[in-house]
């Protein structure tokens, strides 16, 4: 027997081990799994780009049948066809949506290039607003221009959208060149030219515009590092002044008098509030149903302006108001999420100050509903009726959608999902036959 054999037979055979199987993975709850995919689905690069183009055109269309409904039945006590204010929105949206897709494919550099010429066009039509035979008072506000027929413009619409521009292109010249560090810089020449614009604004007595712009100064103040005592001496100047133009009126007093009010008042001058606060009590869950508002019918003014939510709330009930509030949830989220992610300290500034502006007129107008702040005429942005607030904020919005569609990790993953076309022309057809082919 050869050695290695007899070596073989002598060793003693070890026992074979059973394999351990391998440990399950650990169970994974349904409500973290969902968070998980969540959160995944929020970190993709093109989230805030689906985000703004999906929450402003769904916020858009949802105000234009809000529009039809909460209108008809003004339109017909004028005299008018039911549908008369529906075509006239639809028309503003119209041209602003061609606004917002011009916006939308503009360079950068363009948008800053508009700044300069956009504010010295709103500063010079906010001067003729005031202007004997050419300014035209609404509701006790001369801010008004008329452009023939019954198109008319509201200039300090547009001034919210040129201080934004104009604003974000200076603090990123200033942001450049290291000088925000100084605190004279960060509010020469900004907040006197804001001042210029609020003080045309209240010539005509528009409180509610004169408030958004100065969120939109606090906002650009807030992005450029202002300190806080800064702060609290610009805002104590704003609230010294605006606290003497409440008490010089009689009617900003009144206002201020309705807050939590559930009575009508000496003079009925509750009337509007507390119809606002009946016509969203009166929808319950979901709503009495599209176009069955009772409030509507003469019991509540501006039903289709300032007070379009009230008829939301009563029609849609508290599932149309809340998908309402999700909307423009979702499309402040995103201007944020835009503002924080760039490079770019002019989209910066322009997307903070466009998400302040348009957060803060849907906050001014849902609290005044709401019966939480006192009613300062602010439409419901890209919600209510007027194409004077429309066209400025669906441009604004065109601007956002730009600054996210030009984010490094959107630019590539909307190159990749580009179809690419091939285009055979019947030359390639013909080389590409065979010499027996006919």
């Amino acid at each position: 027997m050869p050695a290695g054999s007899a070596r073989a037979a002598r060793r003693p055979a070890t026992p074979r081990t059973p394999k351990k199987k391998a440990a399950p993975p650990p169970r994974v709850s349904p409500a973290r799994r969902l968070c998980t995919q969540a959160r995944r689905a929020w970190d993709r690069p093109l989230t805030a780009y689906y985000l703004i183009l999906g929450s402003s055109l769904l916020i858009t269309v949802l105000g234009l049948v809000m529009v039809y409904s909460a209108s008809m039945i003004t339109a017909l006590q004028n005299g008018l066809p039911s549908s008369y204010y529906f075509r006239k929105q639809f028309l503003a949206a119209t041209i602003g949506g061609i606004m917002m897709c011009a916006a939308m494919r503009m360079p950068v550099k363009l948008h800053r290039a508009l700044a300069y010429p956009l504010l010295a066009v709103s500063v010079f039509l906010m001067v003729l607003v005031q202007v004997p035979g050419i300014g035209v008072s609404i509701g006790g506000n001369q801010n008004w221009i008329s452009l023939g027929g019954p198109f008319m413009l509201q200039p300090s619409e547009f001034g919210k959208l040129a201080l934004v521009l104009w604003g974000a292109d200076l603090m990123a010249r200033k942001h450049d060149k290291r000088l925000l560090t100084q605190w004279k810089h960060m509010l020469v020449p900004l907040v006197p030219v804001a001042f210029l614009l609020l003080g045309l604004i209240m010539l005509g007595g528009d409180m509610g515009t004169a408030i958004l712009l100065t969120a939109i100064l606090f906002g650009l103040l807030w992005l450029a590092g202002a300190p806080t005592r800064l702060f609290a001496g610009v805002l104590s100047v704003a609230g010294t002044i605006g606290f003497f133009l409440i008490r010089t009126s009689p009617n900003r007093m009144a206002r201020m008098s309705c807050l939590g009010s559930t009575d009508a008042g000496p003079d009925d001058i509750c009337w509007q509030g507390l119809h606002g606060i009946y016509a969203l009590a009166s929808g319950g869950f979901f709503g009495s149903g599209l176009g069955a508002s009772v409030e509507k019918w003469g019991q509540l003014p501006e039903a289709h302006t300032d007070f379009i939510f009230a008829i939301t709330g009563e029609e849609l009930g508290l599932a149309g108001t809340l998908s309402v509030l999700a909307l423009y949830a979702a499309l402040g989220y995103a201007g944020i999420r835009v503002a924080g992610r760039t490079e770019d300290p002019f989209v910066r500034y322009a997307a903070g100050g466009v998400t302040t502006w348009i957060t803060a007129q849907a906050v001014v107008n849902l609290g005044a509903v709401l019966g939480l702040l006192p009613i300062a005429g602010v439409p419901l942005p890209l919600f209510s009726y007027g194409g004077s607030a429309l066209l400025p904020t669906m441009f604004a919005v065109g601007l956002l959608i730009a600054f996210a569609r030009d984010e490094p990790a959107a630019r590539a993953a909307l190159a990749m999902r580009q179809p690419r076309m091939r285009w055979n022309t019947m030359r390639r057809r013909a080389s590409a036959r065979t010499s027996g082919e006919r």
